[in-house]
């Protein structure tokens, strides 16, 4: 019986302008595998175009292809053609069993995400889930013998998808959804032990070995609790020592019990998406990752005091953390010189993030682009993502989180309803 998730057509999407195409890592990595190996880069920009301009059908997507009518702009319809190669069937044994060992994964792709200890799991397994350089190959009836801008285009509209769910990209590798949970499913089920006639002291140690590998699973891991607990409340009516604010101390002690919370919910896998292990923070970042708990008036400026800016600074510190923590504070405060291949990468990005007619005059000073005429700026984080900045004031303000892709990230800093 031929499980109807083996192909899954999708919708014509609405077009994307003013917005990136791959929020996700795994489509960003989808991309670079299409736009790392084209020939013709003129190719690439050409589909990048039409499917912002929304000219790719419904899409179906089966293993190792995926297919959609793509239309010129002279409205002439083509069938492109995107094929990936399946998983053998050793290699999916492989996957399935590194899979049921880490059932995190599972939950993980159910919730829609795809963490990249899966991804790196899986290729120590001897799978690669995700397409390389030269791993997406093209078929257009446009005669192209390489990526033409109609396959482009499709490939596009696909980082799309894998943004949405990621079980697409299992499907190209071979397995719908439905035949991949029925094979864990019956991978996972425990074998029932055998009745013992006799009872006996002790057993030998290469049997306890053995049978190992049927023992029941481990109990389930404990709840994540509603919200952090509250810390116990001091006595106000206790003269304090000297030096000691108990409003101060009682801020300090809901923090760390907030931060116990987050790390508690990380290691129980709760957040969909992972926290970056934070650099030692100085003082005065630390001023800000604490001032980001909403402290009272009085905390609030010790806090701005300790840390060396006004009130006004310290809020736009929060903003700042708020969107990406130690990473986002650092292209919020310092300014830095773009190393020459970081510099080339960013222009090639800023050139092909728009269309000609459409691109914005951009003033560059270090890491920092501000759009000629406007009050938005973007700037260039250490790893190669852009941060939406809005003039509020005499004073430059974080306005979003990063993206890949400068156009979404401009586009958030001018306000832009389409990306919050």
């Amino acid at each position: 019986m031929t499980d109807p998730g083996e192909e899954r057509t999708f919708a014509a999407l609405a077009p994307a302008r003013g917005r990136g195409f791959a929020h996700t890592w795994w489509g960003q990595t989808w991309l670079r595998a299409l736009e790392d190996a084209a020939l013709d880069s003129e190719q690439v920009k050409t589909g990048r175009r039409l499917a912002r301009a929304g000219a790719v059908g419904a899409v179906s997507v089966r293993p190792g292809r995926v297919t959609a009518v793509v239309q010129d702009r002279d409205r002439t319809a083509h069938r492109a053609d995107v094929l990936l190669q399946k998983l053998t069937e050793e290699q999916w044994d492989r996957f399935l069993d590194m899979a049921v060992e880490r059932a995190g994964h599972i939950a993980a792709l159910l919730d829609r995400d795809m963490p990249p200890h899966l991804v790196e799991d899986a290729s120590a397994a001897g799978v690669e889930l995700l397409p390389g350089l030269g791993d997406l190959e093209a078929e257009c009836d446009c005669g192209a013998w390489d990526h033409c801008g109609h396959t482009a285009a499709l490939c596009y509209q696909m980082a799309r998808l894998l943004d949405e769910d990621p079980f697409v990209l299992l499907l190209m590798r071979g397995r719908g959804e439905r035949t991949l949970l029925d094979e864990l499913q019956e991978r996972g089920r425990t074998p029932a032990s055998e009745p013992s006639d006799t009872a006996e002291e002790g057993v030998d140690a290469a049997e306890a070995y053995v049978a190992g590998a049927v023992l029941p699973p481990l109990p389930a891991l404990p709840e994540l609790p509603v919200e952090p607990g509250q810390p116990p409340s001091l006595d106000v009516e206790a003269t304090p020592a000297p030096g000691l604010e108990p409003v101060a101390l009682e801020f300090v002690a809901s923090a760390a019990a907030g931060e116990a919370y987050r790390l508690l919910a990380e290691a129980l896998g709760a957040e969909h998406e992972r926290h970056a292990v934070e650099a030692q923070l100085t003082p005065a970042q630390d001023a800000v990752r604490l001032a980001a708990a909403n402290p009272d008036r009085t905390i609030g400026q010790r806090l701005a005091d300790g840390s060396g800016r006004d009130r006004e600074e310290l809020q736009l510190a929060v903003r700042a953390w708020r969107y990406g923590g130690a990473a986002a504070l650092s292209v919020f405060e310092d300014e830095w010189a773009v190393e020459a291949e970081s510099l080339a990468r960013a222009r090639a990005a800023l050139e092909s993030a728009w269309d000609e007619d459409e691109r914005p005059r951009l003033r560059v000073a270090h890491n920092r682009w501000t759009a000629v005429g406007t009050s938005t700026q973007l700037r260039l984080g250490r790893d190669g993502r852009w941060w939406p900045y809005r003039k509020e004031g005499a004073r430059w303000a974080p306005a979003g989180p990063a993206a890949r892709d400068p156009a979404t990230a401009l586009a958030t800093a001018e306000g832009d309803p389409m990306n919050g």
